[in-house]
């Protein structure tokens, strides 16, 4: 998130600069200079969506497990393919929970700074959820192992949710972002980890270890809690301020 001078004027009495309709008259010269503008660079959209979809063609994944073939990921009946797929959700876990330990680290930095704990909370209540994401990272760290992974490798789908997580951790890094803009994103993230922890249920049923699904299933149970505490802590917070 970028800081523009209507944020800067802002801060210190003046108005959001950023609306179109009620600014015709500076949408007017912005739509002007747009349209004068050479580009940087031959081609467009549709140029971009063409050489896109070449790639989309050629199938080529976004990354492979180790020790495993191509030729073996193409016969998904095996047993190399079956638990190459679990360890790669189990990696993709492993990278969620460490991204969501230093999520809560920057909610209680940023709570401790501001003398100002979620409203209906405490921070204590903040510092222990930190501490259940650590312990699932934790299991994960474990399970990778016993099973002969690696959970140092950076998966297919641990890339994945790598990338999708940076926008939610720029947010609760984010000096200016308040208390309730950063439940809000970690609500979002907290959303996301229930579902995945629910997959990982199933999948580890499914494929005999229900040792592990055991324990997910406890991990689970801690992330459905997680939602229900931040959904009741950004609703307080938004109503508040809404009652003035």
């Amino acid at each position: 998130m970028q800081t523009t001078q209507s944020q800067r004027t802002n801060k210190n009495g003046g108005g959001n600069l950023t609306g179109v309709q009620s600014a015709p008259e500076r949408s007017e010269k912005l739509i002007e200079g747009a349209s004068t503008a050479e580009p940087s660079m031959e081609g467009g959209t549709e140029l971009a969506d063409t050489e896109r979809a070449e790639y989309i063609g050629e199938g080529f994944p976004i990354g492979f497990m180790p020790g495993v073939s191509v030729a073996e990921e193409e016969d998904a009946g095996s047993e190399a393919v079956s638990m190459a797929l679990f360890l790669d959700k189990l990696s993709e876990r492993l990278a969620f929970e460490r991204m969501g330990t230093r999520l809560y680290d920057g909610l209680i930095n940023k709570c401790e700074t501001l003398s100002e704990p979620p409203m209906g909370g405490t921070l204590d209540e903040v510092r222990e959820i930190r501490e259940e994401e650590h312990r699932h990272f934790l299991l994960l760290n474990d399970a990778v192992t016993k099973l002969g992974g690696d959970p140092t490798v950076m998966s297919p789908s641990a890339n994945v949710a790598a990338v999708a997580s940076q926008g939610i951790m720029q947010v609760i890094m984010d000096p200016r972002t308040s208390i309730a803009q950063s439940l809000q994103v970690i609500l979002t993230a907290e959303l996301t980890d229930t579902a995945g922890w629910d997959m990982l249920c199933e999948l580890a049923d499914e494929l005999g270890h229900s040792d592990l699904a055991d324990e997910f299933r406890q991990a689970w149970e801690n992330e459905e809690k997680h939602v229900m505490n931040i959904q009741s802590w950004l609703s307080n917070t938004v109503m508040a301020r809404a009652a003035g």
